[in-house]
């Protein structure tokens, strides 16, 4: 056992808590009640110490807990392998890959797609990798911050926390815009249905069943409460409805009654029962997402650098924006190892993980190609395709409303679970337990609210808040320390070569620049 584990940091004098102690004492006492040879009387579970509980996430993906393995290996096949792996990675960041197309341009964001999805999943290649180049010492049960701790010392240690508590607390940011956004446009549906109220959006739009709108075309923000009634009902009912049930004014604000309880409680085990929600949501989004081309068609028009009214080139410079949200939409490479661990086959991890990344990129590119190319253009500007594509559909809009519901209920059930992970990773490194008091949990838990809150009420852009939240923890975790792990284990093993040298380097500036572009774009 670490010392970290068992001493008080406000006492150095105590060197073993007394919790630990007697524990020793009972594990101590079966063991002489026999020889070591006989298991007749070995010491049952409940004297044991409880295992921690194990939950694996990706930021905008999903978060659940896995089964810790026995006797050295796991249990899954390798269908059920992928299948986990799909669904951590798969989650809200395929709303705005559509937006990324679009700042990208069709053609360089496809081509993006791909290279990204190669160059990701060679990284995480090399996180998994990673503990076998380690020798002498017995790393069946670490994770990828324990070999940043063997190779970097405290910093690797520091710093894989300060971007792991990026990311998780960049995730819970986009998840409560997003949350506020669902939660307001389910909230107008249910009102105007139920009061039998006719509204239409002050905004341009096409016409016809299928309809599609441009929000952000009044101006440069994120649409508001801009609608207007044509119905003889209580209008002076409706306008205080407006004025209650504002999306970015007071809806934020009401999801703390419901979410921050849920954030103090000690274990959230209850909530990983739902993570089968993350899989359905984005089932029925392809779903959506099919029905609504086949209606649409297909509207594009290819212009290599010229801009028109209708159409974006295919090659823009803002093209790093759609890297940045990649990076976090690629992103498992933080709980790759426990994933795998469990696989029954390893030798087919690698395998195994290759065919997860190839259904992850092609559910990408499905979804992000589909509503970029059967955008109405024209009469609708390209321009026009928002940073959550569902925002491009009335709230009136019955398939649009239904995955807002299934979305919004997975959101809500996965956020406590990465409450749970922040606090464990956060209390527990300062104050050597995961919950020292309600106290501690509580301010914890109200300044990452209090994040989300703000960025929902003063800059409600997922898009921006995917890529840098993505392009900064992707810059750790994905390409500069499995590079430089890799080169360190090479060299000390004298098996570095100039061309993996080189390439290797080329991958940490790359992961330098993807970062420097996001604040210059």
């Amino acid at each position: 056992v670490e010392p970290t584990n068992i001493v008080s940091v406000n006492d150095d004098m105590q060197r073993v808590t007394d919790e630990a102690s007697a524990m020793n004492k009972r594990i101590h006492y079966y063991s002489r009640l026999t020889s070591p040879s006989d298991r007749a009387l070995i010491a049952p579970d409940h004297v044991l110490p409880a295992p921690d509980e194990i939950y694996v996430y990706s930021p905008l993906g999903t978060a659940f807990k896995v089964d810790s393995c026995t006797d050295g290996y796991g249990k899954n096949s390798s269908i059920v392998t992928i299948f986990m792996i799909w669904n951590t990675m798969m989650g809200t960041s395929i709303l705005s890959i559509p937006w990324g197309i679009k700042q990208a341009g069709f053609t360089s964001g496809i081509i993006l797609i791909l290279l990204m999805g190669i160059l990701t999943l060679y990284c995480c290649y090399r996180v998994v990798k990673s503990r076998k180049m380690i020798p002498l010492i017995d790393t069946s049960n670490w994770e990828f911050p324990d070999v940043c701790k063997y190779y970097f010392g405290s910093f690797g240690q520091w710093s894989s926390l300060f971007f792991s508590m990026v990311s998780l607390v960049g995730a819970m940011v986009v998840y409560w815009v997003l949350m506020s956004n669902f939660l307001f446009n389910t909230g107008k549906f249910i009102y105007n249905f139920v009061h039998d109220i006719n509204v239409t959006d002050i905004v341009p739009g096409t016409n016809g069943s299928n309809k599609v709108i441009c929000p952000s075309a009044a101006s440069g923000h994120p649409p508001q409460n801009r609608s207007m009634m044509f119905s003889s009902g209580n209008d002076t009912g409706f306008e205080l409805f407006e004025e209650w049930w504002n999306k970015s004014k007071t809806v934020p604000f009401y999801l703390i009654v419901v979410l921050l309880p849920l954030l103090n409680l000690k274990s959230p085990s209850f909530f990983a029962k739902f993570n089968v929600l993350g899989t359905v949501s984005v089932v029925y989004l392809v779903f959506l997402v099919t029905v609504k081309a086949a209606h649409l068609g297909i509207h594009l028009e290819y212009n290599w650098f010229t801009e028109n009214d209708f159409f974006v080139p295919e090659f823009r410079i803002l093209f790093p924006q759609l890297t940045g949200v990649l990076t976090l939409a690629f992103f498992i490479h933080n709980c790759v190892i426990t994933l795998l661990q469990n696989n029954r086959n390893q030798e087919n991890n690698v395998r195994d993980l290759s065919i997860a990344y190839f259904l992850v990129g092609l559910t990408y590119l499905y979804v992000g190609v589909i509503i970029f190319a059967s955008f109405p253009s024209p009469p609708l500007s390209k321009e026009c395709i928002e940073q959550n594509f569902l925002d491009n559909f009335p709230s009136d809009d019955i398939m649009s409303f239904v995955a807002r519901i299934f979305l919004l209920f997975q959101m809500m059930t996965v956020y406590p679970l990465l409450g749970y992970l922040a606090r464990v990773q956060l209390l527990r490194q300062f104050f050597g337990n995961a919950y020292p008091s309600v106290f501690h949990v509580l301010v914890l838990n109200v300044a990452v609210v209090g994040a989300g809150v703000a960025m929902a009420r003063f800059y409600p852009n997922i898009g921006g808040i995917i890529r840098y939240s993505g392009a900064t923890c992707g810059l750790a975790f994905v390409f500069v320390y499995p590079s430089l792990i890799y080169v360190i284990s090479q060299h000390r093993a004298g098996q570095l070569t100039w061309p993996a040298l080189i390439i290797h380097i080329f991958i940490i500036l790359l992961g330098l620049a993807n970062l420097f572009a996001q604040f210059l774009l």
